[in-house]
């Protein structure tokens, strides 16, 4: 298996998909990687080379914010938004849906599971 930032991809994949594998980076931007290091897309990860792993790795270390940087960068802009108290802070600082959905009847992920007065736990 090939390890590329901390992340074991997964060997009998094509390249393109593999490099998905890596938290921040999807289709388009491995599309992108792939082109940039000269590689044909349908290469199984297990056909590379240790050039090419390499040029992959120099590709990603310095074009992109993956794995933990970017969760930290994610985490830190949701704290930004908490921390001014706008809409979108408030809604995360409550546990609701923070782009517009109804809550009404949906919702069920953020909110949590519904307690229902007057249904008991049976003993």
């Amino acid at each position: 298996m090939a390890r590329i930032s901390g992340v074991d991809i997964p060997d009998n994949k094509h390249i393109e998909i593999a490099l998905t594998y890596i938290f921040g980076i999807g289709r388009t931007s491995a599309r992108q990687i792939v082109a940039k290091a000269g590689i044909p897309a349908l290469t199984r990860t297990k056909d590379l080379t240790d050039e090419q792993t390499a040029r992959i790795r120099q590709i990603i270390e310095n074009d992109y914010k993956i794995e933990g940087a970017l969760r930290t960068d994610t985490t830190m802009n949701i704290k930004r938004l908490m921390d001014i108290s706008c809409y979108r802070g408030l809604r995360h600082r409550h546990g609701l849906p923070c782009h517009g959905q109804r809550t009404h009847t949906n919702a069920r992920t953020r909110k949590g599971p519904r307690n229902r007065p007057g249904s008991k736990r049976k003993k």
